[in-house]
């Protein structure tokens, strides 16, 4: 008797928790619910409504805590107590079928019992895939296409991006890297950063977690849906540049860019003096000659005599880039007969003249004025181009529609390394990876990208959900804004190219 008023204290407990599973207990063991794994409600499931693309918050109350999916038509509601939102909507609608986003149990309302079924490991997949070392590994060697729930083919890694209202400028940029095989490996395994230290209130290690949950979206081979919304990705974007980047407004993909790689950097922990895998990817240096120069109003007298002093010396600096920035010859100023028939051209190594060491270029600030020249002491793994189309006034933004001349592989870049780092440096010849372009006007314009899949070796033309294939002689001739090369033999044995 003194044995069954105890179960029956237990079970009633029990009934109070919502968190728990009720559950027959005697003699000291838990024994499951039967329910549990002959649930009547799993085929009302409806796979083609589920979406974990966007912020985990009740459709109610907009609170994150204790947050279920409904499984039958896909919406987010708060709790399964008596009163909570999830379980009036199972009432109400007649919906039984829950999962918990946090902890990936599902539950059956109003019944209260937790489900356990393998068929539902696919829902839990979607919504937190999980990459083995193996899985990685793999990623680079092989062009198999997956079909998604929705009957449509994909390539891992080759997917659309969903164009909120005017966020392409990040889109291309996050698929850009994306695709840069050690950054992808990286955030595919969420271990790498997991332990990482950060002071209390940092909000910036939001970044990384959003940035590695998008990474595994995009790389899943068993999604629902062949394209995926940067929703909380966006979401802790604008957060965390308080609100410089927009995704309901145009941004410039290179300034989003340059927020974006040095957030992350901080954000795992990287400093000038402690490296990151941001760093070990794309960091190189250089040698920075500059030489003042005396005003412009000064009488030739004056200027010879200044030019003498220690202050108007060249003097040389050594620092580290995460980026090159290359600038465009100006454009014609006035058009032929026929409007806009003559598009200027230039090679790529023209542009690339700046950073040989002997190209000067004058840097005008609010005071004075400098001399400048540029050489290459190291060359990173993944080498980044911004070729800088866009110049602003105090009037208006111009955009520079020269086309820029470059061949798809084998750029060597030997020649732009000082003479000691030519010694060094074993690899110099890059293949390009990723070119972003920007198609338009310089503030209405549209973004797009061409991506490399190493697995196949074809390129590929990704502009928000669209995604198609393009011959790689097509590519040069799109106004190429940001480009990513790969220098060869940096990694291991992925090299399969196809250029013209």
């Amino acid at each position: 008797m003194v044995s069954l008023k105890r179960e029956r204290e237990i079970e009633v407990d029990d009934d109070d928790n919502e968190d728990r599973v009720p559950a027959k207990i005697g003699r000291g063991r838990v024994i499951e619910d039967r329910r549990s794994r002959h649930c009547p409600y799993l085929d009302t499931i409806n796979r083609s409504v589920l979406d974990f693309d966007f912020e985990k918050l009740c459709s109610i109350s907009l609170s994150h805590i204790n947050v279920y999916a409904c499984l039958i038509c896909g919406k987010y509601f708060q709790g399964r107590g008596l009163k909570s939102h999830a379980y009036t909507h199972s009432v109400q609608f007649t919906h039984h079928v829950f999962l918990n986003l946090h902890t990936l149990k599902f539950y059956c309302l109003p019944d209260n019992y937790e489900i356990i079924d393998s068929s539902l490991e696919d829902i839990t997949y979607v919504l937190k895939p999980t990459f083995t070392k193996q899985h990685i590994a793999g990623l680079d060697k092989q062009g198999k296409l997956y079909r998604a729930y929705d009957g449509t083919t994909y390539l891992p890694g080759i997917v659309g991006l969903n164009n909120i209202k005017a966020n392409d400028y990040a889109n291309v940029v996050l698929q850009a890297f994306s695709n840069v095989p050690p950054l992808r490996n990286y955030f595919l395994e969420e271990e790498n950063y997991r332990g990482i230290r950060r002071p209390p209130g940092d909000i910036m290690f939001l970044l990384v977690q959003r940035f590695g949950e998008l990474m595994r979206k995009l790389w899943n081979p068993r999604n629902f849906k062949a394209h995926v919304s940067p929703h909380e990705m966006l979401q802790a974007v604008v957060l965390c540049s308080k609100k410089n980047f927009q995704i309901t407004k145009q941004g410039d993909a290179v300034d989003f860019m340059t927020w974006f790689l040095n957030a992350l950097h901080g954000a795992l922990g990287g400093t000038k003096k402690r490296s990151s895998i941001i760093a070990k990817a794309f960091q190189g240096s250089m040698r920075i000659f500059s030489k003042k120069l005396p005003h412009p109003d000064l009488t030739p007298e004056e200027k010879e005599a200044l030019l003498v002093t220690e202050e108007y010396q060249e003097q040389m600096s050594e620092s580290t880039f995460l980026f090159l920035t290359l600038d465009l010859p100006t454009a014609p100023l006035y058009k032929d007969e026929k409007e806009q028939l003559i598009i200027p051209q230039v090679p790529l190594f023209n542009i690339l003249g700046k950073f040989n060491g002997n190209t000067e270029k004058e840097y005008k600030t609010y005071k004075e004025n400098f001399l400048k020249r540029f050489q290459l002491t190291k060359l990173p793994p993944y080498l980044v181009f911004c070729i800088k189309r866009f110049t602003k006034n105090n009037f208006f933004v111009e955009k520079n529609p020269t086309i820029v001349n470059f061949p798809i592989t084998n750029v060597d870049l030997r020649e732009y390394l000082t003479e000691e780092a030519q010694v060094t440096e074993k690899y110099t010849t890059y293949d390009l990876v990723a070119n972003v372009v920007h198609d338009g006007k310089p503030t209405e314009g549209a973004y797009r990208i061409h991506v490399l899949h190493h697995g196949t070796g074809k390129w590929y033309e990704m502009q928000d959900l669209q995604v198609t294939d393009i011959l790689p002689q097509m590519i040069t001739l799109s106004e190429a804004y940001i480009q990513i090369w790969k220098r060869q033999g940096s990694d291991n044995g992925t090299n399969h190219h196809t250029g013209v």
